[in-house]
This record gives C-alpha cells, sequence and structure tokens, in this order.
C-alpha cells in the first residue's frame, strides 16, 4: 500500500505558511514505513527541531482504480477517517530553499498517523465534514472539507491520472491553519464531526 498526500489543499493554510496557491493539487507519496504503529507514541526525531503537526481527513481507498473519472470516484472509497501528516519544518523549508524534493521532511517513519476508519454513509455530505485537533484538550486545528480547494473524488480522479489506486491506499486530503510545533509531552486527538479517532502522545 501506498500513502498519497495533497498539499496546499484549504487556502487558509496556504496563506499562513506564505505558498503559493497552486493551480492544481499539489501531490507527494509517504512509503509505507511512514505508518505510526497502532499505540505507539510519536518519537520527535533527532534531525528536526520544528515538527509541526497537520491533522487531515483520509480516505481509504477500496478497489484497484486507473484514470478514474470524477463522477465514478465515489465508488472506490467506504471508510474515512483522520490522521496527522507530521512534517518536520525546518528541513521542509531548507530543502525548499534549495528547489529538492520533500521525502526526508515528510516521509520519514512515523510521520503519518491514521485514526479509526469509520463508513462514509454515515454523512450526509463529505463535502461539508468539520474535523479537528485538540493538544493537551485545548483545539488547535479546525477545518471542514467545504473550504478544500479540490474535494474527494476531484482528488481521486487527478490522482488516478499519475498513479494506479490499489486495495488499503491511503489519501491525505490537506490540512487547514493552526499548523504548529509539537512537543514531548503533547497529547495529540483527532476529532471528525463528534468522533475521537485516534490519540496520539508526544515523546
Amino acid at each position: 500500500m501506498k500513502i498519497i498526500c495533497i498539499g496546499r489543499n484549504y487556502v487558509d493554510h496556504i496563506e499562513e505558511l506564505q505558498n503559493e496557491r497552486p493551480t492544481e493539487p499539489v501531490i507527494f507519496i509517504k512509503p509505507d514505513s511512514a505508518i505510526l504503529l497502532y499505540q505507539h507514541p510519536f518519537v520527535i526525531p533527532e534531525f528536526s527541531n520544528e515538527i509541526h503537526h497537520e491533522i487531515e481527513l483520509i480516505v481509504k481507498i477500496n478497489k484497484v482504480g486507473k484514470h478514474i473519472d470524477a463522477k465514478f470516484a465515489h465508488k472506490y472509497y467506504d471508510e474515512i477517517s483522520v490522521g496527522i501528516d507530521f512534517t518536520a519544518r525546518d528541513v521542509q523549508n531548507e530543502l525548499k530553499a534549495k528547489g529538492l524534493p520533500w521525502e526526508k521532511a515528510k516521509s520519514f517513519d512515523g510521520s503519518a498517523v491514521l485514526g479509526e476508519f469509520i463508513q462514509k454513509k454515515q454523512f450526509n455530505s463529505l463535502e461539508n465534514i468539520s474535523f479537528e485537533l485538540t493538544n493537551n484538550n485545548i483545539l488547535v486545528q479546525k477545518g471542514n472539507t467545504s473550504n478544500m480547494l479540490w474535494k474527494i473524488d476531484e482528488l481521486i480522479s487527478v490522482i488516478s491520472q499519475y498513479f494506479t489506486l490499489k486495495i488499503g491506499d491511503i489519501i491525505f486530503t490537506g490540512t487547514p491553519q493552526g499548523v504548529a510545533v509539537v512537543k514531548s509531552e503533547d497529547v495529540l486527538e483527532g476529532y471528525l464531526e463528534s468522533n475521537k479517532l485516534f490519540s496520539i502522545k508526544i515523546k
């Protein structure tokens, strides 16, 4: 399986980091070794002094697909959740300044938190779902899929033009504003509407 991530899909986050607004989805990939093991803490890696949390709505692919039309994309997933795309921001900024790829900043071991998946049919519309992240019980990020530049089905269509989607693949759909540095002893909890889907301790 692979983890396909979308960058710069919320205007407020683009402005927060003073990035250029893209004209098409920004796509990058994390390997399966990036998944934080279940019930394991996130250990801040030695190579970074600025690990940021980025909560995102995530989607699990349930059938193989290539060149998927957006109007059929809903057939390729039944479950959604929230996750964290941990980012070594200091490393990323250095790489970006040199025009180099982001993998060392985005795809390191443990950089992908996957929440418990739930059936998408529980929601009236996937284009108006709220999600949020708390740090030590304080709200730090809040987003809604209505603010996505590209909606879930559009993302699946675009991604599938470049990569064959396979059963079990995960799509991270982008983060809203509020990204910030994590510190040892922080406890991050992710919610999709009223459903708490993960709790992660930082060490």
